[in-house]
Order: structure tokens, then sequence, then C-alpha cells
């Protein structure tokens, strides 16, 4: 099934003469990993601290954007520029799942929205992210087979986000898209598991 990741070389190769320019200035990609984690669990607090301002999660989309573009530049700035390292992989895992969960979590606060539902779904992204890191530990590669990966999530949250703050979306739509969202994680996991089994050694 289509995913979003399927578009990344695209954008890719919109990003890569900033890239450039990021490392002549001696920015790093462990440096830009940490600093998209840091706004990302700084944007969940202020959420989770006044769900009562819906206009807040306007910057939801906004920053979803932005951190979509942060998380292809450390990607860039490792394989292209000399910067991989075990404590970069470490921090690309940890730092995106961290960033994940202070960004839905908040959804939880609103009113009329499912808060088990809210938490079943960043377990079930947990859940299916950790059976795409596995794919090495079974001889295959990293997996991030969709249809609902971690830039598809990003995505439905980001449109979730401008709903709220416009009006449009109201709980229970809220809880539909949610219901539906976990359910395309849970076909994720299906994905990745199955995938990478299947890929030879």
């Amino acid at each position: 099934m289509p995913s979003i990741y399927q578009l990344k070389p695209r954008f890719q190769a919109l990003l890569r003469p900033m890239v450039k320019r990021l490392y002549e200035r001696g920015i790093t990609a462990n440096q830009v990993t940490v600093a998209a984690a840091a706004v990302s669990v700084a944007l969940g607090l202020l959420l989770a601290a006044a769900p009562h301002i819906t206009w807040l999660f306007a910057l939801v989309p906004a920053w979803m954007l932005l951190r979509m573009a942060l998380n292809a530049i450390d990607g860039m700035l490792a394989r292209e520029f000399g910067q991989q390292s075990r404590l970069g992989a470490y921090l690309n895992e940890l730092c995106d799942v961290v960033a994940d969960s202070a960004l839905y979590l908040p959804f939880a606060l609103l009113p009329g929205v499912s808060p088990a539902l809210v938490v079943i779904v960043v377990l079930a992204a947990l859940v299916s992210e950790y059976a795409g890191v596995m794919g090495p530990l079974v001889g295959a590669e990293r997996r991030y087979d969709g249809p609902m990966g971690k830039s598809d999530r990003a995505f439905v949250f980001g449109v979730l986000g401008a709903g709220v703050a416009t009006g449009l979306l109201s709980a229970a739509w809220l809880n539909g898209v949610l219901l539906v969202v976990l359910l395309l994680s849970l076909h994720t996991l299906y994905n990745r598991v199955s995938r990478g089994l299947a890929q030879p050694r």
C-alpha cells in the first residue's frame, strides 16, 4: 500500500542544497535530531498544559512539516557527509518515538475525544516502529513499510491539529479518524513483521 515515505527521495532532493550549507556551517546530524525532539516535547507540553486553547493546535501541522524536513536533513547529513555513528542511530530512533508521543498524547485531553483511543494509537505506533527496528535482528533491513508509517502519522495528526484549531472537526470525527489510524497501524505492524521475515538474509 502507498505511504508518504515513498516521496522521501524527491523531498531530499529539494533539501540537498540546504543540507550542504548546514554542513559547511558545522551543524551535525545529531544536533538536528536532538533539537527536533526537544521542540516536539516542548510543543507537546504546551498543548497538554492548555488543551482548551484550541488555536494552539494549529502549531501541530506547521511543526510537523518542519519536523519532517529536519528528519530528512539529519539523515542526509549522516549519510552524505560522513556523520553516521552508533550514537546517531540510537538518537534517530529514540528521539522519533519520544517526539511522536509528546505531540500525539495531548489530543487525549480534548473534550469528547477518547483518551484510551489516543493512548492505544500511540502504543500501536511505538510497537510498529519497534517492529521496523527489529528487521536487522532477523537479517532483514530496517522496515519502513506502510500504510501508517511515521510520515503518514505526522500527516494525519497535522490534519487533526488543523481541524481542532479551526473547529472544523468534532470530537466524533476525531475519534473516527483515530480508529482508522489504529487499524492502519496494526496493518503496518503486520506488514513490517511479515516482510521482514520474508526478506532473504
